[in-house]
């Protein structure tokens, strides 16, 4: 039977002919690394990469940096030699199969069998090697050769098997170069929408004053160019028509759960910010009954007590919560929105109110008498109005980002055999 070489379904119109099928071994040198222990790190030096270093590196996180001396780098690299630029660390343990790109020759090091070293020697260019790693087909590979119910490694001798199609070099530098196009812009959007997040951190706080009593930096003006009443100060509890927590049904009987009635996980609230569309689980109708819980109505502020401390949401639906949340009615005369925005900013001071002795949590009569400066209806409206308007060019932004994502990942499937 004639071996036929597969073709990409996407391609550049000046390339023809098929991609050659190999295993990654048969192309590329895959190897480890000697073994450093940690009482051989240091805090300045090589830096010394982990799996963890890479996955935050992947994901766009800060993760703690860890180094090694010079003089062990020498020693190390004398016997195994030294990562260069275009070759491919990967994850091999934990969050298997997550790559990363050598950018340049600075020293680095990187931890034994946790990291597998992909070695390129300009075989083949460095950028598609990134590429195939975060296709459909390497993801298949990876979940194929994956035991259920056993740690999931990725081993030198896996990596040696992966099957691998390989193009012309001058087409690897085609798809590198459109991938890296795409690549930029989402750099370039995420960017954006950092700088216009600190944009309006830094505004929140001008425009909400720091102690009691001070006037914000920033004031806004009325319609015929007047300023504004003083603020007034109050506890947050003053201007509640209802301030209550819920609690949650004993997780032992089936019966109250997977129900008609949306019910809160804290992940709920830092998964979709402002706004509450959706909760992950549900609760029945007994559930409710048989627990302290309630079913909280739209618009309210649902101020986390516990693990997220201080993080505050809008509910879009009806829901129930547990115990770990304080849910707000507000009075008539108080801006939903307003509250909102404050409560957001005050979450780098809720830090002070924690109780001494316990796991981060703060209790209701805290949340109750919290000072919250209250400026005239109009003036609150001024505030809402410009800080949604930041926020909705921020999800904008955001929106481009996914959409761009969604895009490459299109790509990655189509421009790869």
């Amino acid at each position: 039977m004639v071996k036929v070489n597969k073709v990409p379904e996407l391609r550049f119109a000046e390339f023809e002919g098929g991609w050659v099928r190999k295993k990654l071994g048969e192309i590329l040198n895959i190897t480890s690394s000697s073994r450093v222990h940690k009482d051989e790190w240091t805090e300045k030096g090589v830096p010394f990469f982990r799996s963890s270093d890479i996955v935050a590196d992947f994901k766009g996180d800060q993760n703690t940096k860890a180094y090694i001396s010079f003089e062990l780098y020498n020693s190390l690299s004398d016997k195994i030699g030294q990562v260069k630029k275009d070759d491919i660390l990967i994850t091999g343990g934990g969050s298997i199969g997550v790559p990363f790109l050598v950018k340049n020759n600075d020293p680095l090091y990187f931890k034994d069998a946790d990291l597998l070293w992909v070695k390129n020697d300009k075989k083949v260019n460095g950028y598609f090697l990134y590429s195939f790693f975060l296709t459909q087909s390497f993801r298949k590979y990876l979940k194929n050769i994956s035991h259920v119910g056993t740690i999931a490694h990725y081993t030198v001798v896996q990596a040696k098997n992966t099957p691998f199609h390989l193009p012309s070099l001058p087409e690897q530098q085609k798809i590198a170069s459109f991938l890296t196009a795409v690549d930029n812009r989402i750099q370039l959007l995420q960017k954006k929408k950092a700088k216009l997040e600190e944009y309006k951190k830094g505004v929140m706080q001008k425009l909400f004053p720091t102690k009691a009593g001070q006037t914000p930096e920033i004031r806004f003006k009325d319609e015929n160019g007047n300023d504004f009443p003083d603020w007034e100060e109050k506890k947050l509890g003053e201007v509640c028509k209802k301030a209550q927590s819920g609690g949650t049904p004993k997780s032992t009987n089936r019966d109250y759960y997977n129900g008609d009635i949306p019910f809160l996980a804290i992940s709920d609230m830092t998964t979709q910010g402002k706004y509450l569309n959706y909760t992950s689980k549900s609760i029945s109708q007994s559930g409710l009954a048989n627990s302290s819980s309630w079913v909280v109505p739209p618009n309210s502020l649902i101020y986390s007590m516990y693990a997220s401390v201080g993080f505050v949401s809008i509910n879009k639906i009806p829901i129930a919560t547990s115990q770990a949340v304080m849910n707000i009615i507000l009075k008539e005369g108080y801006e939903l929105e307003f509250l909102y925005y404050y409560l957001l900013y005050f979450q780098s001071k809720i830090h002070k109110y924690i109780e001494t002795g316990t796991q981060g949590n703060i209790n209701a009569q805290i949340v109750k008498n919290i000072l919250v400066p209250i400026p005239s209806l109009l003036e609150q409206r001024k505030i809402n109005s410009f800080l949604s308007s930041l926020d909705k060019s921020i999800e904008s932004i955001g929106k481009e980002i996914e959409d761009s994502k969604t895009f490459k990942k299109g790509l990655l499937q189509k421009m790869f055999v």
